[in-house]
């Protein structure tokens, strides 16, 4: 190449043998997520290890009550009978009552005929959209009366007779459940007072032997009886079919890793070295059935179910052997896919037998069932408690406790709240080109561990004072073009900053291995929100650790710009935060912004995509508007749309 033809081919980013290099921006998050994943399972099993089988399960337990929340006293359940109905062999009343005040739960009592008294099983529904009425449920519990056993089975929250209309049984848990982590309260409490509630009702009636309480469940109902074996001494047995064990602290971490419904997600847990096996710890030495589908680890939950569950079971193995009660321990499998199949029913009724009874016969077969249609089920006329027993909705309880709280006017410490992380990283140029009213810089910042944020640099080629950083939740890419917003801003005498964040445009996250439906389910910015909040690192800080990378690193290269940022839609909450903790942004423009907080908590459809943005317990520190205000004297701009005469006046 001739000296003119190198020096052009420099201007324009593209020297020949000098590669520009980019990295696999895509890997960041998910390797940032692995990384913290690893950090709890080391710690997990380093306390593993150096605690006795006692020791742990003494901190399993308060470890599990303090992820789970305040539970709230115990008040009147009014507990009412509002129909009944017979079958040969038993008899099934309807009940009713009230697990918090106004908060009605619709049940069904499975009585044998006869008299004396019956060991009591608390059945616990996975996630049937008609609650206690789904058909595999209603054989289980006619299969356990029919031997001998006084069987209570509830409504869920949002399941059955307490549905609120929304699609799934997952969004009736996880719509929400997102809300109560705004106010410092989980679904995994709500769901866990429940179940103990309902035990209450169980252990109360004149023909359960308080001395034989058990519980049993499958998929999330078996992970509710995991629940209630960590934090209910007063289960004698306990059987788990198909529950969510899989681990988030496990090898090899799977991004996003085993999110799931919102109580079965829980929030804060990475950093204490908490898993979800840890559950079961708690019940030992009593009685413990572990049943799971050999199919789920490629059709149900993550790549590592299996193979974690094995490895698992094999500690909590050692620990009934430790406390000289091997046989208390077991584990059934099933070729199967996900559900409460025949074998896997029929291991429950032989484990009870077994433990319960103390009969060595062993139960081999179901006995006959004839499930019912839903509506003989029903305890009310319309088959719902809100219609029918004029009770609460869980999104009424959650405004009524989020008026509880009153929310400072100020001085929160946004860094500490969001888990800011300190960067000090500088600004890497990876390559150069140009238009023709400005240069073009490929750049990134190093913001976390692992974490590279990548932008374009456009610089005008007139002399400019104002460095504009711009957040938009499509990418950095989506307005590049000559003739496109970054060009005229440039070409108008502003620097542009288009970035990406952590989950937005090219730290978008790749597809992680595993089976097609399960990782297409949780290739989405809500379970990364979920790991991330589970792993102790709210997407919203990582984010706002993103923008304050890039801005001062900025700031480092160009001390005499005036620096401001730009943001729409969801990202317009991390560059608030941003702002009012980086005081040398001097203004904050943004458009279509979440009103507040608040607001989410205060309505029962909000917008879901909002969740990115939120952060537990937060209204008792403080809200969007007191953050806007705290940035005060510079100034918050707030925008419907995006105006191309009023950025370039900033």
């Amino acid at each position: 190449m001739t000296r003119r033809a190198m020096l052009l081919a420099a201007g324009a980013g593209v020297l020949a043998g000098q590669p520009i290099g980019y990295r696999e921006y895509s890997r960041c998050l998910p390797d940032y997520l692995t990384g913290l994943a690893e950090d709890a399972y080391r710690r997990r099993l380093d306390r593993i290890a150096k605690l006795s089988p006692q020791e742990y399960q003494k901190w399993a337990r308060e470890t599990f009550l303090q992820l789970a929340g305040p539970l709230p006293a115990r008040t009147p359940l009014n507990v009412r009978t509002v129909g009944a109905f017979e079958r040969e062999r038993y008899r099934v009343e309807k009940l009713v009552y009230e697990t918090r005040p106004g908060l009605i739960v619709a049940a069904n009592l499975y009585l044998p005929k006869g008299g004396g008294s019956h060991p009591g099983v608390l059945f616990q529904m996975g996630h049937s959209t008609n609650g206690k009425a789904s058909v595999t449920y209603q054989r289980c519990c006619q299969g356990l009366v029919q031997l001998g056993y006084v069987v209570l089975a509830f409504d869920p929250m949002g399941q059955g007779e307490r549905a609120t209309g929304l699609p799934t049984a997952d969004d009736e848990h996880t719509v929400p459940g997102r809300q109560m982590l705004l106010i410092g309260e989980t679904a995994t409490g709500l769901q866990l007072w429940d179940a103990m509630r309902s035990l209450d009702v169980l252990e109360s009636h004149p023909r359960v032997d308080r001395t034989k309480l058990a519980a049993t469940g499958q998929s999330g109902g078996a992970t509710l009886t995991m629940m209630l074996a960590a934090a209910d001494p007063r289960l004698g047995a306990a059987a788990v079919s198909s529950g969510n064990t899989e681990n988030l602290a496990t090898k090899p971490f799977i991004s996003p890793g085993s999110t799931d419904d919102a109580e079965q997600d829980f929030v804060g847990s990475g950093p204490l070295g908490f898993d979800r096996w840890d559950m079961l710890w708690p019940i030992a030495p009593k009685p413990l059935l572990v049943g799971t589908s050999a199919r789920d680890f490629f059709g149900t939950y993550s790549p590592s179910y299996e193979k974690s569950g094995r490895e698992e079971y094999a500690r909590l193995a050692h620990a009934y052997e430790m406390l000289g009660a091997s046989e208390r321990l077991a584990q059934v499998e099933t070729p199967l896919p996900h559900g409460l199949s025949y074998s896997l029913r029929v291991a429950v009724y032989d484990w009870f037998e077994r433990h319960l009874k103390g009969s060595r016969a062993g139960i081999s077969e179901e006995p006959p069932t004839s499930p019912e249609e839903d509506r003989t089920l029903w305890c009310g006329a319309t088959g719902n408690v809100v219609r029918d027993f004029g009770g609460k909705t869980v999104s009424a309880l959650i405004r009524e406790h989020a008026a509880e709280i009153q929310t400072p006017d100020g001085g929160a410490d946004l860094s500490a709240l969001l888990g800011v992380e300190k960067s000090g990283g500088a600004l890497s140029v990876k390559a150069k080109t140009r238009y023709s009213a400005c240069e073009i810089q490929a750049v990134e910042v190093n913001s976390a561990p692992g974490v590279w944020v990548p932008a374009w640099l456009f610089l005008p080629k007139s002399a400019w004072t104002k460095l504009l950083v711009l957040l938009d939740p499509n990418g950095r890419n989506v307005q590049w073009h000559e003739d496109e917003l970054y060009a005229r801003l440039a070409g108008a005498g502003v620097a542009i900053c288009a970035m990406d964040v952590r989950g937005i445009g090219d730290l978008q996250p790749s597809f992680s291995a595993g089976a097609v439906g399960y990782t297409r389910e949780h290739q989405n910015e809500e379970n990364y929100a979920w790991a991330s909040l589970i792993l102790g690192r709210s997407l919203l800080g990582q984010r706002v650790s993103d923008v304050l990378a890039m801005t001062r690193a900025l700031m480092a290269v160009y001390p005499r710009a005036s620096v401001m940022v730009a943001a729409k839609d969801r990202l317009t909450v991390p560059a608030l935060c941003a702002a009012a903790i980086e005081t040398r942004i001097q203004k904050v423009h943004l458009t279509r912004h979440l009103k507040s907080w608040r607001s989410l908590v205060e309505t029962e459809k909000y917008d879901a995509a909002q969740f990115a943005n939120f952060v537990p317990d937060v209204l008792r520190h403080t809200d969007l508007p007191q953050i806007a205000k705290s940035i005060a004297p510079r100034s918050v701009i707030l925008e419907d749309t995006w105006d191309f005469n009023v950025l370039s006046r900033l």
